[in-house]
């Protein structure tokens, strides 16, 4: 499967400047974050992906969003796929509002408030990745799926660190 840490958002705009917390709850892309969104797209057209899951953020949502306009794929939202929650942004969107903004895609599998309440500890992200992991090798088609998530995610289930855009071939059949 390919993993795709989503684009560029405004939180990230300003944490890398600052090293500090902006407060900005669920932040959109910004326009990089859409041409990086764009340039992933292209990417994936050449790679035989024919199915994306994708985190409830709006980050990564907005970053799907792009990616299946470019060319038609099924989109699955998987809430074992968001971010560790740490900062302001990991607050997300409740389901309803999702709904209204992305009519077109299922959400109803999801809670109405579907983030944690407070801070995530770093094993319950390594016990979401494993379990995503192993239901991902599970899954026939795990070579044609493409994972829009997140710095700490993608960073638990492989231990790489990948910047906004950028995406990592994983083998879910292999441990790190």
């Amino acid at each position: 499967m390919i993993l795709i840490r989503h684009g560029q958002s405004e939180f990230n705009v300003h944490y890398g400047r600052t090293r500090q917390d902006p407060g900005i709850p669920d932040p959109i892309l910004t326009e990089e974050g859409r041409r990086q969104a764009a340039a992933v797209a292209e990417l994936l057209r050449r790679e035989g992906i024919r199915r994306l899951i994708a985190s409830p953020y709006t980050r990564a949502l907005q970053t799907a969003e792009i990616i299946v306009a470019a060319f038609d794929l099924p989109v699955t939202i998987e809430v074992a796929v968001r971010e560790r929650a740490a900062f302001v942004c990991d607050i997300g969107t409740h389901r309803s509002e999702l709904c209204r903004r992305w009519p077109g895609w299922a959400f109803d599998h999801i809670e109405e408030q579907w983030w944690p309440a407070g801070e995530e500890p770093e094993a319950e992200v390594l016990r979401r990745a494993g379990g995503f992991r192993q239901a991902m090798a599970a899954a026939q088609d795990w070579r044609e799926v493409a994972v829009v998530s997140h710095w700490g995610f993608i960073r638990a289930l492989t231990g790489q660190e990948l910047r906004n855009g950028e995406t990592i071939r994983h083998d879910p059949t292999m441990t790190r």
